[in-house]
């Protein structure tokens, strides 16, 4: 049976994709769940439209975030830490703790998307990645200093 993948499956396709499978898989899963519809002229037309429209959808992000992404480059930010007399620090710099500076600087940005190798332990100056979207990281500079 010829069908129309609605979304991208791993094992199958990407979304648009026109695939044979066997009738039951696609009657008993592929279909309740709304991943795929009978391979029809019509149904083909419908998918390739949604297929412009995520394209100009993901174009419209991917802008957006480059935009972003060039504001968040001029941005320098500082977080301060308790230090002790050798100036080290007590504890350690997270993703957590740069997301609460970007954010008193006006920029929401979700911790999840801050890119550390591991957490900042030492007092300085530190380019730290932050990823926008799948092809956009911006270079952040975050300045440790003690208080």
């Amino acid at each position: 049976m010829n069908i129309i993948l609605c979304k991208d499956i791993p094992t199958l396709g990407k979304m648009g994709d026109v695939v044979k499978v066997k009738e039951g898989y696609a009657r008993n899963f592929l279909f309740p769940k709304k991943l795929a519809f009978f391979a029809t002229t019509e149904n083909v037309k419908k998918i390739e439209q949604q297929k412009l429209k995520k394209v100009a959808e993901e174009a419209k992000q991917k802008k957006e975030a480059e935009a972003l992404a060039e504001k968040l480059g001029k941005v320098s930010c500082t977080v301060t830490v308790e230090v002790n007399d050798l100036e080290k620090l007590y504890g350690s710099v997270s993703e957590m703790e740069i997301a609460k500076v970007l954010e008193e600087e006006g920029f929401a940005i979700d911790k999840k998307s801050i890119m550390l190798e591991k957490p900042i332990e030492e007092l300085g100056i530190y380019e730290v990645g932050v990823k926008l979207h799948p092809g956009v990281v911006a270079k952040v500079r975050v300045w440790v200093a003690k208080k």
